[in-house]
């Protein structure tokens, strides 16, 4: 089993800047590709960002392009996403999980970020 713990969200104002991480536990995390998530109020969840287990290969959703980064450092475990120039449209519950095979098949629990305008 896989434990995934996201931490760093918060209320911000437009503008401003928060960074995620995800902790994970429990199995070897090294090998596995990590994305984030969020869900807004209404809405389904979609998809943020993606980092292959080395780190070499990262993707994007169109929307946070050029404003979010995410990152990793297996030594500790812990994936990060540094968002940037965040907008009100950015408010939801973000998540982590955690990519075997084909499927996300570990997820957190989430962590709110408020961007206020």
């Amino acid at each position: 089993q896989v434990q995934l713990v996201e931490s760093g969200g918060g209320l911000v104002q437009a503008g401003g800047s928060l960074r995620l991480s995800c902790a994970a536990s429990g199995r070897t995390f090294t090998t596995y590709t990590v994305g984030w998530f969020r869900q807004a109020p209404g809405k389904e969840r979609e998809f943020v960002a993606r980092i292959s287990g080395n780190g070499v290969i990262r993707d994007y959703a169109d929307s946070v392009k050029g404003r979010f980064t995410i990152s990793r450092a297996n030594a500790k475990n812990t994936v990060y996403l540094q968002m940037n120039s965040l907008e009100p449209e950015d408010t939801a519950v973000y998540y982590c999980a955690l990519r075997v095979g084909y499927a996300y098949n570990y997820w957190g629990q989430g962590t709110q970020v408020t961007v206020s305008s």
